[in-house]
């Protein structure tokens, strides 16, 4: 499984040099100061008819809770084929530009993995593998030079740092509208498969702009805790926050080289309730919007988190640079916790557990700090979008969008197969158990065809951690029952430039006064310059949409 919450916690270090400043009215948007409001209910005339799957894929073992995916906690016997002919007509390659975290794969031919499913597209992909860290910066500098390849992937988490996007989709963007909406989906069966909440988000000015790939998971983060050392110590997951604060202290010993922490802020966020539907506004009791920077939790959370920093449970090298790399401490014992997101689990259990035996990484279950029931951030945002490039005629999109459904296939599918481990025998092995990725999987596989498709999401197995799923299902489940209730839900926004502008400086001050190089009571007059810097705008654009929408 690959979601977007793996990547999430490797993102935010850098913001898009795009232009910035002025008012977006997007065709057919309801603008207001500084920003505009997309209606998604309304877009019910442009959204593809969703239609089941002729293909006998197996039944899950184990049922999601909405929005949570469902659960396979085996492979097929045998696999079926979902797509009859090549989707593609033999023309020249389809230049396509992907995130990657982590060493780049090889690219061309020099790429087993690459050629093995260009052979059976009929049309080789071209990819051009970004940095995904500084993917942000590399989107600004082609959507502003309207220089993009014929399928652009954008990670959902990047829109909001994106300047002027909606304009800068109309001016690089094929309308899929005409290709896929209604019934004309059927031409391309996998897509039609997609829940109904992904295709709504992948509109922009009231048109369908992109092909969205379903996130299998809400959670945008977890706290993970090393479980093996904690039982070693004889402690267990904290239940409340000052466990969590006394479990840390009992865990740091820095003459030993361990700390208790990496930088967990989020994660002691949620504990605090504060909140997140919007990247964190909410309604006060008399209507009106605040941003999380502006509550009491929010504060009683900073407070928190200095306490930690200040009784240096945090790792050294976390306070020293935002680029520490807090896997490999928490892999190494360094540090006990962690805050990551969901898919960080499998993958470190899959890995750890040959190098150091009884090696168990865990989440915490999710727990209040102020009683009552817990607050869980989420949302069933897409994973990310697939653009094409404006212009390129209704052949050669077609051709496209053939491409994109051939790598939307679902699992238990022979195609879904090749596309997630390769060539049997070279990028994997198979055995009773289903596939493992060879050295070399691991090498050429990097999400290439991933990050330009979509799929209908599901939780698939993994021989090498066999209790994953159902453990993943459980913290998933019981998760999902304190979703945060988002006063927006319907709603879809272009921010205000100013408001974008001012974010990551605002996060920045604030990062400063958690880890104690300014007074906490600086948080007042952080929110003071926040508000000049955009916040009163963007409260303006969240109050007018409600209003307008009778919400």
């Amino acid at each position: 499984m690959t979601d977007r919450r793996t990547f999430l916690s490797l993102v935010g270090l850098s913001a898009a040099a795009v232009a910035a400043g002025g008012s977006l009215a997007g065709c057919g948007d309801k603008a207001t100061r500084g920003g505009t409001t997309q209606e998604l209910d309304k877009l019910a005339g442009v959204l593809p008819e969703q239609r089941a799957l002729t293909v006998a894929v197996p039944k899950p073992d184990i049922i999601g809770t909405r929005p949570v995916a469902d659960g396979y906690t085996r492979f097929p016997a045998q696999l079926v084929d979902a797509i009859a002919e090549k989707p593609g007509a033999g023309g020249a390659p389809i230049r396509a530009m992907t995130p990657v975290w982590g060493p780049a794969p090889p690219a061309g031919a020099s790429n087993a993995y690459l050629t093995a499913i260009n052979a059976e597209l009929g049309t080789p992909v071209d990819f051009s593998v970004q940095d995904g860290i500084t993917y942000a910066e590399k989107l600004g500098a082609i959507l502003a030079a309207r220089d993009v390849p014929d399928l652009l992937c954008v990670p959902h988490w990047e829109v909001s740092k994106l300047a002027r996007f909606g304009d800068a989709v109309s001016a690089n963007f094929e309308d899929l509208t005409p290709y896929l909406a209604g019934a004309a989906v059927a031409a391309y069966p996998m897509l039609g498969t997609f829940p109904a909440g992904a295709w709504r988000n992948a509109c922009w000015n009231e048109r369908l702009m992109s092909v969205p790939n379903p996130t299998d998971g809400p959670f945008p983060w977890a706290l993970f805790y090393r479980k093996d050392l904690a039982t070693k110590a004889g402690v267990a997951a904290p239940t409340n926050i000052e466990e969590l604060y006394n479990v840390g202290k009992q865990a740091t010993d820095a003459d030993k080289g361990v700390w208790a922490f990496s930088d967990i802020f989020a994660m002691v966020q949620m504990f605090h309730k504060v909140p997140g539907s919007k990247d964190g506004w909410r309604l006060r009791p008399d209507g009106t919007p605040e941003f999380k920077y502006e509550t009491a939790e929010f504060k009683a959370a900073a407070e928190f988190m200095s306490r930690l920093y200040q009784a240096k449970m945090v790792h050294p090298d976390i306070v020293a640079s935002k680029g520490a790399d807090a896997q490999q401490l928490l892999k190494s014992g360094k540090i006990m916790f962690h805050q990551d997101g969901i898919g960080m689990w499998q993958a470190m259990q899959a890995e750890q557990q040959k190098i150091t035996p009884g090696f168990e990484v865990q989440p915490v279950p999710l727990f209040s700090a102020t009683g009552g029931s817990p607050l869980a951030w989420g949302d069933d945002d897409p994973i990310s979008y697939t653009f094409v490039k404006k212009g390129l005629g209704k052949a050669r999109v077609e051709e496209i969008l053939r491409v994109i459904n051939w790598c939307s296939a679902p699992f238990g599918t022979t195609e879904f197969d090749l596309r997630e481990y390769g060539v049997e025998g070279k990028h994997q092995t198979r055995g009773a158990d289903g596939p493992v990725k060879t050295e070399l999987g691991f090498k050429e596989i990097q999400n290439q065809y991933f990050f330009i498709s979509g799929r209908s999401p599901v939780v698939q197995p993994y021989p090498q951690t066999p209790q994953y799923v159902s453990q993943l299902l459980a913290y998933s489940n019981e998760t999902v029952k304190n979703l945060e209730k988002d006063p927006w839900l319907g709603l879809k926004f272009e921010m205000p430039a100013k408001y974008k502008a001012g974010m990551q400086p605002t996060e920045d001050k604030m990062t400063d006064i958690v880890r104690g190089r300014r007074p906490i009571s600086d948080i007042d007059v952080v929110v003071k310059e926040w508000r000049a810097a955009g916040g009163d705008e963007a409260r303006e654009l969240m109050g007018s949409a409600l209003a307008a929408n009778g919400k």
